[in-house]
C-alpha cells in the first residue's frame, strides 16, 4: 500500500519550522543521507555537529531528529542529563519504548545493573567504605610480593569483597574477585564495575532485532563537550570494532558539541563521518528567522543583524519580542537579557526571567522558590518561561542558554551586589531544607551514595559559593575530599563547582581553584585532585589528614607502594587515629611482602575498631600467611561470629585449617565459602589443594578448571593447574599453563621451576636446565629447584654439577618458608 501523503497543513508546519531553524544545507545533507543505502559509499554513519555556544547546535539536532522521524525512523535523543553509558542506554530504551518498541532485554539488564550496584554499595557500606583500604596495583607485582595470600588480587585472595566498588572503579580488574564475594556471578561483577561490557551487547542485539522493522534507527547525542568524556570511546568502539557484537548498518548516529571529533581517535574514519561545522546564521537565514517572527522592518532587521552577529540564540531571543523600532532592539552582547526586559513590559515576567537565572538548573519547585507570584498565576508564568527560546529542557529539568544566563547574572551582580548575595543565601537555605528532608529517610552513611542528595548538595554549595565565596570555600573543599571516594563521575561534578561559581561571581580565587583542580583531575585523577588540595591548603583544614590518605590510596592503586606508605605516615602524623590511613598502610606493607610490620599496624586498627569484623578477617589472614594458624583461627572465628555472611572469611579459615591438616574442617569452610559465592575462584583453588591432599585428582582439576574459567589471567592459578596436570602425567598440557603463567608474570620463580620439571619429564633436558637456572637466579635458596636441577645435571652426565646442587640443597637442609601460593607442588 502506498504511504499516505501529508496534508497541506502538515507541510506548511514543516516549512515554517524549517524556516525557524534555518540550516537548510545541513538539513538537506542529512535528508539525502537517509536516501542512500548503507552500502552506498556516499552514505555516512555518523554526523558530528560542532560549533561555539549559541550557534544553534541543539536546535539543529532536534530538527535532524524530526527529519528522521518523518522518514519513519526510530529516534532517541541523549544529552548531558546522562552521566554515564548506562544512563545513556536507559534514555535510549525509554525513548524507543515511547515510540512503541520496548527494549525488554536491555531494560532487564539495566534493572539488574541498578540492583547489583545497590547491593555492592550496601555491602561496602556495611564494612565502612569510607575507611576501607586500597589494594595494590598490578597483580603480578603483588603476587611476587606475596600479597596473593592476603587476597587483594582478583581470584587469588579472600578479602577483596570488603572493598568499596565506587572507590575502586578505576581499578576494576583488581576488584572483580572482591565483588564476587558479594554478588552472584562474574556477569554481576562486570555489571557493577564495567557495565558497558555487559550492557552493550544487549543493546546491539536489541537494535539488530529492531532494524528489520523500521527504515532507520537514529541515535542523537547532544552536548558532546560534556557527554563525550564517557561516550566518545564507547561510540567509537561499537562503530569500528565487533568487540560487543555488530551494530546494524541502518543505524545513524548524530553527535553535537563545541569541538570537532578528536582526530587521534576518529581521523582514520573520515570516509564514514559527516563533519558538520556550524557558524553564525547567514544573513539570509537570520532574515528568514526574523521574518518568521514578524520582524520585517528593514531598520529593525539591520540592527538585529549588527548586534547579534547572526548567533541564532540571540537572533531568536530578540525576535521573540517582535520589536518594531530599532530603539527597541538592545545590544545582546553582554546585556542581552537587560535589553530583553526593556521590551518585556510585564513586571512579573521581567522579575521571573532574572530570578530564574540564578539557579543552574530549574524545575517547578525551584521556580516556585525564586519567583514571587500568586499560586493561581504560577502555571501560566511557568509555561511562559518554558517557552522562551533561551530555555532548553534536559530530562526533567530546564536550564538557560549560557549566552543568556551569563549576562543576566552579571547584570544582577553589578546592579546590586548585596541583593545578589542575599538571593543566593535564600536559595542556599532552600536547598539546605530540601537536603534535610532527603536525609530524614537515609542513614548518614548513605547520603553520598544517593544521586538526589548529591544534586541537592551541589546546588546548596553553588549558592553558598555565590553568596560568600570566602566563607563557603572551605566546606566545599571538604566535600571534594569526600567526593574522591565516589568515582570519577561524582568527583568531576565537584571539581567543576568552584570554576562554575567563580565564573558566575567573578571571583578570581574560585576560578583559580577550579582551573587547578580541573587540570589536576585531567592529568592525574584522584591523586592529582588530592595533590592540589594539599598544596593549596592553608594548614588548618580538618580534611587534610583524609586528603593525605586519599592521595596515598591513589598512589597505591598506581603501584607506588613506597610513595603510598609515606603519604599514609603524613596522614597519621595529622590524625593518629585515622583508621583509613592505618588500614591502607597495612595493605601497602603487605603488597611489599612486609607482613610482620603490617601486623603491627593491624593491632592498632583493631584497637580503634574492635567491632569491625573486617579488621578481624584482615588480621586473621595476615596471621595465616605468617604461619601462626592458631592465632589466625581465633581472629577468623571471632569475625565470623560477628558477620557469618562473608565468603572470604570462610575461605581464609578453610585455608588455615588446610595448612594444619584439618581436612574435614577445611572442606566444610571452603564449601561454605562457595555456597555463599559459587564463583569464588580463590576458594575453588584452595579447595583444589585440599583435593590434592586427598589425592583426588579428578576433583582437584575440576575446581582448578572452574577457577580459571572465572579468572583466566591468574598466574598462580595457571601454575597450580600446571602442577596438577604434571603430577597426573599430563606434561604437555601442563606446559601450556606454565607458559601462560610466565607470560602473565615473567618473574614467577616457581612457574619456571615447575615448567623445568615438566620439560625434564618430557626429555627436553636442555630447556629444563634453562628453566631451573632462571628459577635459581631469581631465588638462589630454592631447595626444590636445586634438587630438580641436580637430577637434570645427572641425566646430562654432569655429575660434578649435580653433586654441587645436592650439597647446596643439603646445607640449606629444609625448604624455606615460602608463601604457600608461590611454591610449586612437590607431590609426584
Amino acid at each position: 500500500m502506498a504511504q499516505a501523503r501529508p496534508s497541506i497543513q502538515e507541510l506548511i508546519a514543516r516549512r515554517r519550522r524549517a524556516g525557524f531553524i534555518g540550516r537548510s544545507g545541513e538539513r538537506a545533507a542529512f535528508r539525502e543521507n537517509l536516501d542512500l543505502a548503507p552500502e552506498d559509499e556516499r552514505h555516512r554513519f555518523l554526523f558530528h555537529v560542532h560549533g561555539h555556544a549559541g550557534v544553534g547546535k541543539t536546535f539543529l539536532v532536534r530538527e535532524l531528529e524530526q527529519i528522521a522521524r518523518e522518514r519513519g525512523a526510530l529516534t532517541a535523543y541523549v544529552d548531558e542529563s546522562a552521566g554515564s553509558v548506562p544512563d545513556a542506554l536507559a534514555v535510549i530504551s525509554h525513548q524507543l519504548a515511547r515510540q512503541g518498541h520496548r527494549l525488554k532485554k536491555l531494560d532487564e539488564a539495566l534493572a539488574t545493573h541498578r540492583e547489583r550496584r545497590h547491593e555492592a554499595e550496601a555491602a561496602a557500606l556495611a564494612l565502612e567504605p569510607e575507611t576501607a583500604p586500597r589494594p595494590s596495583a598490578g597483580a603480578l607485582a603483588v603476587a611476587r610480593a606475596g600479597l596473593v595470600g592476603l587476597g587483594m588480587v582478583p581470584g587469588v585472595g579472600p578479602f577483596t569483597g570488603a572493598l568499596d566498588a565506587d572507590r575502586l572503579a578505576q581499578g576494576a580488574d583488581r576488584l572483580r574477585a572482591g565483588l564476587s564475594a558479594r554478588l552472584r556471578n562474574q556477569e554481576d561483577v562486570h555489571l557493577v564495575l564495567s557495565p558497558e561490557r555487559v550492557l552493550t551487547p544487549v543493546l546491539l542485539g536489541e537494535l539488530a532485532a529492531l532494524a528489520p522493522c523500521v527504515p532507520w534507527i537514529v541515535l542523537l547525542f547532544d552536548t558532546y563537550e560534556r557527554t563525550g568524556r564517557f561516550l566518545d570511546g564507547w561510540l567509537h568502539e561499537i562503530m569500528t570494532t565487533d568487540r560487543h557484537g555488530a551494530l546494524p548498518a541502518d543505524v545513524v548516529l548524530v553527535t553535537a558539541g563545541q569541538l570537532p571529533l578528536a582526530s587521534a581517535r576518529w581521523g582514520g574514519f573520515a570516509d564514514f563521518v559527516a563533519d558538520v561545522p556550524l557558524g553564525p546564521f547567514t544573513e539570509a537565514e537570520a532574515r528568514g528567522l526574523l521574518a518568521d517572527k514578524g520582524v520585517r522592518a528593514e531598520p529593525v532587521v539591520a540592527e538585529v543583524l549588527r548586534l547579534t552577529g547572526g548567533l541564532p540564540v540571540l537572533v531568536s531571543t530578540l525576535a521573540e519580542a517582535r520589536p518594531a523600532d530599532p530603539r527597541d532592539v538592545g545590544d545582546p552582547s553582554g546585556t542581552a537579557v537587560e535589553r530583553f526586559l526593556k521590551w518585556e513590559q510585564d513586571p512579573v515576567r521581567r522579575a521571573t526571567a532574572l530570578a530564574c537565572a540564578l539557579p543552574r538548573t530549574l524545575d517547578a519547585d525551584v521556580v516556585r522558590a525564586v519567583v514571587e507570584c500568586p499560586e493561581e498565576e504560577f502555571d501560566g508564568l511557568y509555561a511562559w518561561l518554558r517557552g522562551m527560546p533561551f530555555i532548553s529542557e534536559r530530562g526533567d529539568r530546564m536550564r538557560y542558554h549560557d549566552l543568556v544566563r551569563a549576562p543576566m547574572l552579571r547584570l544582577q551582580r553589578r546592579q546590586s551586589p548585596r541583593g545578589w548575595a542575599q538571593r543566593h543565601r535564600q536559595l542556599a537555605r532552600t536547598f539546605t531544607r530540601w537536603l534535610a528532608e532527603t536525609e530524614a529517610a537515609l542513614e548518614p552513611g548513605e547520603f553520598w551514595k544517593e544521586e538526589d542528595w548529591r544534586e541537592l548538595r551541589l546546588a546548596e554549595s553553588y549558592h553558598c559559593l555565590c553568596a560568600d565565596p570566602r566563607t563557603a570555600l572551605p566546606g566545599v573543599l571538604g566535600d571534594l575530599v569526600t567526593a574522591c571516594d565516589h568515582g570519577d563521575d561524582v568527583l568531576w561534578r565537584w571539581v567543576r563547582l568552584p570554576a562554575e561559581a567563580g565564573e558566575d561571581t567573578g571571583s578570581r580565587n574560585l576560578e583559580s581553584w577550579g582551573s587547578a583542580l580541573a587540570e589536576a583531575f585531567t592529568a592525574d585523577g584522584v591523586a592529582g585532585v588530592a595533590g592540589v588540595l594539599l598544596d593549596r591548603a592553608g594548614g588548618e583544614e580538618p580534611w587534610r589528614a583524609t586528603a593525605r590518605a586519599v592521595r596515598a590510596d591513589a598512589l597505591a592503586r598506581g603501584g607506588d607502594q613506597q610513595g603510598a606508605l609515606e603519604e599514609y605516615d603524613r596522614a597519621l602524623a595529622l590524625d593518629p587515629a585515622l583508621v583509613r590511613a592505618l588500614r591502607g598502610k597495612v595493605l601497602a606493607r603487605s603488597s611489599l611482602g612486609d607482613y610482620r610490620a603490617a601486623l603491627v599496624d593491624l593491632r592498632r586498627v583493631v584497637e580503634l575498631e574492635p567491632d569491625n569484623p573486617y579488621n578481624m578477617f584482615l588480621r586473621g589472614e595476615h596471621l595465616r600467611i605468617l604461619g601462626r594458624y592458631e592465632e589466625a583461627l581465633a581472629d577468623l572465628d571471632h569475625g565470623i561470629r560477628i558477620d557469618p555472611g562473608q565468603s572470604f572469611a570462610w575461605a581464609s579459615r578453610g585455608a588455615a585449617r588446610l595448612a594444619r591438616g584439618e581436612l574435614e574442617e577445611a572442606l566444610a569452610d571452603l564449601d561454605r565459602a562457595l555456597d555463599l559465592n559459587p564463583d569464588y575462584a580463590w576458594a575453588l583453588a584452595r579447595r583444589a589443594r585440599l583435593w590434592r591432599a586427598r589425592r583426588d585428582r579428578t576433583r582437584q582439576l575440576a575446581d582448578l578448571d572452574r577457577a580459571l574459567a572465572l579468572q583466566p589471567d591468574w598466574a598462580w592459578g595457571r601454575c597450580e593447574r600446571g602442577d596438577a596436570l604434571r603430577v597426573a602425567g599430563r606434561d604437555e598440557e601442563a606446559l601450556v599453563d606454565y607458559d601462560r603463567a610466565l607470560a602473565l608474570d615473567p618473574d614467577y620463580t616457581s612457574a619456571y621451576a615447575s615448567r623445568g620439571a615438566s620439560r625434564a619429564n618430557l626429555g627436553r633436558l636442555r630447556e629444563a636446565l634453562a628453566d631451573f637456572d632462571r628459577a635459581l637466579l631469581l631465588d638462589p635458596v630454592y631447595v626444590w629447584a636445586l634438587r630438580r636441577r641436580a637430577a637434570v645435571h645427572r641425566a646430562l652426565g654432569a655429575d660434578d654439577r649435580a653433586e654441587a646442587d645436592e650439597a647446596h640443597a643439603d646445607r640449606l637442609s629444609a625448604p624455606q618458608p615460602w608463601p604457600s601460593d608461590e611454591h610449586p607442588s612437590s607431590v609426584d
